[in-house]
């Protein structure tokens, strides 16, 4: 089992930056791969950007590629997305996952465990 807390989203303007962390409670959260996705309203839940047990290896959507950055933290149970460059687009509620069949997997239907999101906002 593997529960999750997103934090730090909020507002901002476009340009700006925000990270956003998970905070991760359970036994299998080191043997899994985790996940950010995001869901903007009217819209399906995206793929964001996931990294590997370890941290050795991350993968991301095209549109975040070079201003979001995937990390994790394995002595501190937490993995982040470091925000930059934030554009209007970018606006939608923020969800972290973990994963324990797939890796790095941009399929949301792949990951056993979810966060209750963070709201990200984004002005121009």
């Amino acid at each position: 089992q593997v529960q999750l807390v997103e934090s730090g989203g909020g507002l901002v303007q476009a340009g700006g930056s925000l990270r956003l962390s998970c905070a991760a409670s359970g036994r299998s959260f080191s043997s899994s791969s985790l996940g950010w996705f995001r869901q903007a309203p009217g819209k399906e839940r995206e793929f964001v950007a996931a990294i590997t047990r370890r941290g050795v290896t991350t993968t991301y959507t095209d549109s975040v590629k070079g201003r979001l950055t995937i990390s994790r933290d394995n002595a501190k149970n937490t993995v982040y997305l470091q925000m930059n460059s934030l554009k209007p687009e970018d606006t939608a509620v923020y969800y972290c996952a973990a994963s324990t069949v797939a890796a790095l997997s941009p399929a949301p239907e792949l990951y056993n465990y979810w966060g209750q999101g963070t709201q990200v906002t984004v002005s121009s």
